[in-house]
């Protein structure tokens, strides 16, 4: 017996399993009796805290966003890229309005989800691999948090050259993300102490997800603000032109391509 998880697709089994108690589609995940067992993401963080969240949120309908989503979605213009497509729910709004949209995931079983709720257009793969694939987009989405997915000052550049390298001419990135300085949390303040002794940005998280007996390998996920992105922006093929933080500490930036 170990305690150290098997690694296998956390977010797949979990989404699987929240659409089942929410539809009735596919086995559902049982407490012991006909019940079904609320279904929990669970993050942990490299100095030990573990927090948990329902996994229902990623298939919620438009009426149960929040107000930055719908100010994304209005934004969108042209073929969008949903990076990071999770259940689907943007992928899917957008279809209903008409638009071409593709979503990418490295989630198998969160693209098995999406496509049977009706998403079209789905890639398997990171930004990176998807490069190869010749494909262009006038729209970048990263919502749903997933600024995070440039993972911190190592990654950047990369992660942004690889947008780059998939965009047509006048081409957008929408990004939502959050402020992590204002909290007084003693936990939090002194993450992102810990953080900056070694040389990381202060909100650079390094995280595991786990659901039942599954865990992924552990990742970093950027938690940043404004001024830090612009930073992390600079020098790269694009420019930060719009932060809208009407819903601080959440925020949402628009870069362009220069």
């Amino acid at each position: 017996m170990t305690s150290e998880p098997a690694i296998g697709d956390v977010f797949g089994e979990m989404i699987r399993d929240a659409y089942a108690v929410a539809t009735g589609v596919g086995p559902r995940p049982l407490a012991g009796g006909r019940l079904p067992r609320p279904v929990i993401e669970i993050i942990e963080r490299d100095d030990g805290l573990i927090n948990g969240a329902p996994a229902g949120h990623y298939l919620d309908p438009p009426e149960a966003w929040q107000p930055y989503d719908h100010r994304a979605v209005d934004r969108v213009r042209g073929h969008a890229l949903d990076v990071g497509v999770g259940a689907g729910r943007i992928a899917l709004h957008l279809q209903q309005r008409g638009m071409p949209v593709t979503g990418l995931d490295t989630s198998v079983g969160a693209l098995r989800v999406c496509r049977h709720r009706g998403v079209r257009d789905l890639v398997h793969g990171t930004i990176d691999q998807h490069v190869a694939d010749g494909r262009r987009y006038d729209t970048f989405l990263l919502l749903g948090n997933n600024l995070g997915l440039i993972e911190g000052r190592e990654r950047a550049a990369d992660f942004l050259a690889a947008l780059a390298a998939l965009a047509r001419p006048g081409a957008q990135v929408i990004a939502h993300g959050t402020d992590p300085y204002g909290t007084t949390d003693p936990v939090q303040v002194s993450y992102h102490e810990r953080n900056r002794r070694r040389g990381r940005l202060g909100g650079q998280l390094r995280l595991r997800l786990r659901y039942r007996q599954l865990g992924t390998e552990w990742f970093d996920y950027l938690v940043c603000s404004a001024d830090e992105l612009a930073g992390l922006v600079h020098g790269s093929p694009w420019r930060l032109v719009d932060v809208d933080d009407r819903d601080h500490p959440y925020y949402l930036a628009t870069l362009e391509l220069a």
